[in-house]
């Protein structure tokens, strides 16, 4: 039941915090797009900050539901975020999300639930070899990298699912480096804790997963990064629970069926989320008071 709550409440609070920051981060100019300086223009709105303490607050309730259970509990938990987040994005901009659209947000939870409860992830607690580690670690950061690259060729409008992806990513790596610190600590304490580079890493990602997330609510409207990040978070999670912490996944028939049912409704998920039209288009009203047409922020 504590992991539960934590896990519930950690998704409450990235979610409320996520909308807060994309709904800021419209006012953002384009010369700001992957790029640092954004953060240094969104430092001085109240929302924006707001929607950070949102965020670290969610962060940590995520790392003490990651010490209290195994990511194939938390990671689950940790994707209802969505809903969350849709439910503040239609309070503020006071439109309906449709039948359809919450049947995508219901899709993707239930995907990413249905693929992690079909692998049933087993054992856990003990890092594997080194080089398994940093295999799985490069092959993550890898395609985050690749994802933001290719990002910066596309049109405005859809470099925001992609930098999402990237972040999520980023964010479920981060997971299960958060996981491995705490382990250390568990076993060798402060001094073991503070002589590793997972710590260090722990930080760095959050802040360059920061850096993305803002670019990607400033490129498009929430619809367009929110169900990617979601996605893209735990199943980053798992597979470096997998690779890394030593969870074991359920490979019978029935299993390998619900996984790929599970993944089946997430794609069909972020696919109707993203292309729903009741969902807000801020991005576009807000670049319309700023006296911008609409076929500039498409280009």
């Amino acid at each position: 039941m504590t992991v539960f709550l934590l896990g519930v409440g950690a998704a409450c609070l990235l979610g409320l915090g996520f909308v807060l920051q994309q709904h800021a981060a419209q006012s953002a100019t384009r010369a700001d797009l992957i790029s640092y300086r954004l953060l240094l223009r969104l430092v001085r709105s109240r929302e924006w900050l707001l929607g950070i303490v949102f965020m670290v607050c969610g962060q940590v309730l995520s790392a003490m539901a990651l010490s209290a259970g195994r990511i194939s509990l938390v990671e689950p938990l940790l994707s209802t975020q969505l809903l969350f987040a849709m439910a503040l994005a239609r309070r503020i901009t006071r439109q309906t999300l449709g039948a359809s659209g919450w049947g995508g947000v219901v899709l993707l939870a239930v995907g990413v639930t249905v693929f992690i409860l079909s692998g049933q992830p087993t054992g856990g607690g003990a890092e594997i070899g080194a080089l398994r580690h940093w295999l799985v670690f490069g092959i993550v950061a890898g395609l985050a990298l690749l994802l933001v690259s290719v990002a910066g060729r596309l049109p405005r409008i859809r470099q925001a699912t992609l930098l999402a992806l990237a972040a999520g990513l980023l964010y479920g790596l981060q997971d299960a480096l958060t996981r491995t610190a705490e382990l250390r600590l568990d076993q060798g304490g402060l001094g073991l804790l503070v002589t590793g580079w997972q710590p260090y890493a722990v930080l760095a990602i959050g802040v360059v997963g920061l850096v993305l997330v803002q670019n990607a609510f400033e490129s498009a409207p929430l619809k367009m990064s929110a169900p990617a990040l979601t996605a893209a978070q735990p199943l980053a999670g798992i597979a470096c629970g997998v690779g890394f912490l030593g969870d074991q996944l359920q490979l019978t028939p029935a299993a390998l069926a619900g996984e790929a049912a599970g993944l089946l409704c997430i794609v069909i998920g972020v696919v109707v989320i993203g292309r729903h039209p009741a969902l807000p288009d801020a991005h576009l009203e807000s670049a319309a008071l700023r006296g911008a047409e609409p076929e500039t922020v498409l280009r």
